[in-house]
Parts: structure tokens; sequence; C-alpha cells
């Protein structure tokens, strides 16, 4: 069965989904070896994890390379940020074929002027409604798999107020989206409205330190959102553990004082299959 639609059979199913945010190959498999049936590619995360701030700086090739390594190591779908589309309708077509291609089951494209920012930070900016319908209908048109699952985000709450970002989610979905993606509510009433006020399967953003209140997965399960995604948890996870090591190699010249927070070498090998690579290349050997 294709990712896509194993997705959309678990959107079907009506329980909410939860996806932690990835950015490489590993976060996907540890992602995937810790039970969860899908992983989401945050589009922030692999910006960050190249050393550079979620401003719209990648480009559609970079974020395509990365979304490949993903998707090649993993066997759950995929959910995949596609920012803005990189440009107008035709950049969204271009960009919608290439997602399609690197093998993702679904992703979100949002109403963002380009450049894009990430949309927990201040000063955003958003198109006529009417430009990111157009580009729904493009994504559409572009896509060949019945099944892919778009998914359609505004930003337009911190730009145009509540009513209007409600407003623009609605058109999304009567434009084509599957999914409808209001980021960065400010409330827990304005996240009940969410739920109340739009039809169908509805996506959340959760993570500390954004404009969005915490709620527990079992809330929002109650409120009927489909998809949870939790961007960037994992990879700041790791910055501190990364720290932690760093600081303890600086001051004792190795990390034995720190043996406790790291992997084995050993389960690093399992987790990416290094037996299994060697144990296929002696089959090939003269």
């Amino acid at each position: 069965m294709r990712n896509t639609t194993k997705l959309r059979r678990m959107l079907q199913s009506g329980e909410t989904l939860v996806a932690p945010g990835v950015y490489d190959g590993m976060s996907a498999r540890l992602v995937e070896r810790g039970g969860f049936a899908a992983a989401y590619a945050s589009g922030g995360a692999i910006a960050r994890g190249s050393g550079i701030p979620d401003l719209g700086l990648l480009s559609l090739s970079e974020i395509v390379g990365r979304l490949e390594q993903i998707v090649d190591v993993v066997g759950i779908p995929v959910i995949a940020d596609a920012d803005n589309g990189y440009g107008n309708a035709l950049n969204a077509m271009r960009t919608a074929h290439a997602f399609e291609r690197a093998g993702v089951a679904a992703f979100h494209i949002e109403d963002q002027t380009f450049p894009k920012r990430c949309g927990h930070y201040d000063d955003k900016a958003v198109v006529p409604a009417r430009e990111m319908v157009g580009k729904l209908k493009a994504v559409r048109d572009a896509l060949t798999d019945p099944d892919f699952v778009v998914i359609a985000r505004t930003d337009a709450i911190a730009v145009e107020g509540f009513e209007a970002a409600l407003d623009r989610c609605l058109a999304y979905v009567e434009a084509g989206a599957d999914v409808a993606f209001l980021d960065a509510p400010t409330s827990e009433a304005q996240i009940e409205e969410i739920a109340r006020r739009l039809p169908g399967w509805k996506l959340i953003n959760m993570f500390h330190g954004g404009k969005t209140p915490l709620l527990p997965v079992s809330r929002l399960a109650e409120l009927h959102f489909s998809v949870v995604i939790i961007p960037s948890d994992l990879q700041r996870a790791a910055i501190k553990a990364m720290q932690r090591t760093l600081a303890a190699i600086a001051r004792d010249g190795s990390s034995a004082s720190v043996l406790h927070d790291l992997a084995p070498f050993d389960e690093r090998e399992a987790l990416v299959d290094t037996g299994g690579f060697l144990a296929r290349g002696k089959r090939y050997e003269g």
C-alpha cells in the first residue's frame, strides 16, 4: 500500500495522529522505531539543521534532497512542509510535483508572502486569499496520486485577525485542500473555535515556546483534531545533548562523565543497519 493511501486511511479512521518533527534520516528512523505512525519533516528544523534560521532561505532542491533522505529510510508516511510553494502558482505546481516524486505522503502549503518566515515569528505577511486559492488549485492539478493529502495552512491570525483566518481556511478547503491548518492560535479558546467552526480534517502545531498554548493530545483528540505535529522538540533535545557532551569534552578531555547520555556504539550501528548493509555487500563479492 502506498504511504499516501496509508495516511488517508489513518485520517479516515477518526483517530488523532501524532507526527513528531524530523530533520534527517536518523531522526526519522527514531520516530518510526518509537512507534509513531507518521513523521513530520519540519521545514524549520531542516533549515536550522543547515545552520540558518527559518526565513525561507533554503531552495526547493535543497529541501527535496533532505526529504528524499528521510523518506528513503522509513516505511511510515512522511508529512512535509512545503513553505509557500517557493513562489507563485507555477512554482507551487513544480513544488507539488517534486514533493510527490520524493515520496512524501502529504505536505502543507501556506499563504505567506515569499520569502516566508517561521509561523511563530513576528512581522509576517500573507498573500491575498484568492492568490492562495489559485495555488491550491494549481497544486491539485499537478499531483497525480489521488490519495496524496494536501494541507492548507494560513498564517493570517497575526496579520488579519482570527475571523479572517477562519474564512481563509474555509476558502482553502473549498479550493481542494484535504486538511485545514490555522497556525499560531494564541489561546485555548481560539483552539476550541478552530475545532468547532472548521469542517473536516484539521491539523494543529504543538511545541514549547511558540505562540500557541500546549494542550494534551487527549484534549486535542476530544476536539477532533486529525493531526498533531510537534516540529522542533527532537532537534532541540539533540542540541542540549550535544551541548552537554561538548562541555564534558572541553572540561575533561572525553565524554566519560556523560556516558549515560550517549547511545551505545552498537545501538547507533543497529539504527542505521550497518550489519544489514555489510551482509548484503558480501552477497556480491567475487
